[in-house]
């Protein structure tokens, strides 16, 4: 359940995109547990905590975290029933007080190069309102499944090129919320072990891409990428939790080398980031100097540059294995200049990087327009001659507006003209 933390008059105004120069959004409502929580995210201790308060004696705990923890994250239980090696007097009891729950799928979208957007529906809601919605991609490739995470309701930043930046902050996520995201991933994929899947639910394992992963020993869904809605930073310790949760090596097991967390560059808890997740690091950069980055990414008029790169110099356990990744969207006669470039290059000297260069994505009202393929191509080849990786990210599900910088729940109503423009997209109403 949520409970307003602001007026409805200013919910209203807040929720048309900030007026310029706005760094960051304030929170309009907080997250409150319901009577019947899920035991989706909350950590072992938690677990052995829900285990105590249905009279689990503490010589049991271990063995009985152990196995939750198992039918949760490696098979993927959806009910109590499923968890045969648990007993049906323990299950009942869980059963009377907690669920398994994760957010629902409201709808799917599937692109024409296979990428997945799901809106998906939080189980909150106060009063009789609408409970809120996010979106989750899932973005398949012949040697990977790439999972894109939501952290907020909104976003708390006002990045002028992001779509998902003119929406207003409703409240973060939870721990649960997070990493019921990779769990709704993995029912709709068909991706957990010996779980049979119920009757009408189509899988994904049998097509092609599937069956490259799984005789390659790996899981449809093997990346992480915290760059969904939100900004994780201001999410700090529910984005930090989860994600200990997806890489436990007894469970979902996603390996911290192919986790990345994204950020626009909320210096404070950078490091924080390193030292307690451990994860792979990306940043939003997007420009070389300061006054334009305050018109893209306005926080950096809190965090300028020189902060943000100080920040990333000590990043814990940054070296050439574990390089950080610098996104650099590609904005038409706005940051794709030759001079740039070689700007660019100067910049990130010393720090082990790969610097990702990505190609614009329309959003209706949008007032940029991506680079030229040309300019990028020129862009890119000054880069990768100064000694860096420069990979120009594929545009992907750009038709279901699933791509870099696109994402912007479907609760947020559209206007007339945006309607337009999606229908002129060839989207579905």
């Amino acid at each position: 359940m949520t409970e307003p933390l602001q007026s409805a008059s200013v919910a209203s105004t807040t929720a048309s995109s900030p007026p310029p120069g706005f760094v960051e959004k304030t929170p309009l409502e907080r997250y409150l547990p319901p009577a019947k929580p899920s035991l989706v995210g909350l950590s072992r201790a938690q677990l052995s905590e829900a285990l105590a308060s249905v009279g689990v004696p503490a010589v049991q705990r271990k063995m009985r975290v152990q196995q939750i923890w198992h039918w949760l994250y490696v098979r993927g239980a959806r009910e109590f029933a499923a968890m045969t090696s648990v007993s049906k007097e323990l299950r009942a009891a869980l059963a009377a007080q907690f669920t398994l729950a994760r957010p629902e799928v409201v709808a799917e979208q599937i692109s024409a190069d296979g990428t997945r957007k799901w809106l998906l529906r939080l189980g909150d809601g106060h009063s009789g309102e609408r409970r809120h919605e996010i979106e989750c991609v899932y973005i398949p490739d012949a040697d990977r499944g790439t999972l894109c995470l939501s952290s907020q309701v909104g976003c708390t930043l006002t990045c002028s090129f992001c779509h998902t930046g003119t929406q207003r902050l409703v409240r973060n996520l939870t721990p649960g919320e997070i990493v019921g995201q990779i769990m709704v991933a993995r029912d709709r994929l068909d991706d957990w072990l010996g779980v049979a899947r119920p009757a009408g639910e189509s899988a994904v394992a049998s097509s092609a891409g599937g069956q490259r992963l799984r005789q390659g020993g790996q899981r449809l869904v093997s990346n992480i990428v915290m760059m969904g809605m939100g900004e994780p930073l201001y999410n700090f310790e529910a984005v930090r939790d989860a994600l200990l949760i997806a890489a436990d090596g007894e469970g979902i097991a996603i390996s911290k080398r192919r986790i990345t967390l994204s950020t626009s560059g909320v210096v404070p808890e950078i490091a924080r980031a390193g030292a307690e997740i451990g994860c792979m690091l990306a940043v939003s950069l997007h420009a070389v100097g300061d006054e334009l980055r305050n018109e893209l990414v306005p926080l950096n008029r809190k965090y300028p540059i020189k902060q943000l790169l100080d920040a990333c110099r000590n990043y814990p356990g940054l070296s050439n294995a574990r390089r950080i990744t610098f996104e650099y969207v590609m904005l038409k006669d706005v940051n794709d200049s030759l001079g740039e470039a070689k700007a660019l290059v100067k910049l990130l000297a010393g720090i082990p990087a790969k610097i990702n260069l990505i190609p614009f994505n329309p959003w209706p009202g949008s007032r940029y327009e991506c680079s030229d393929w040309e300019q990028i191509e020129k862009f890119s080849e000054i880069i990768f001659n100064a000694g860096y990786a420069s990979p120009v990210r594929t545009p992907r599900g750009r038709d279901i507006l699933a791509a870099c910088g696109q994402l912007k729940s479907a609760s947020e109503k559209l206007s007339a003209r945006e309607r337009l423009a999606l229908r002129a997209m060839a989207m579905t109403d």
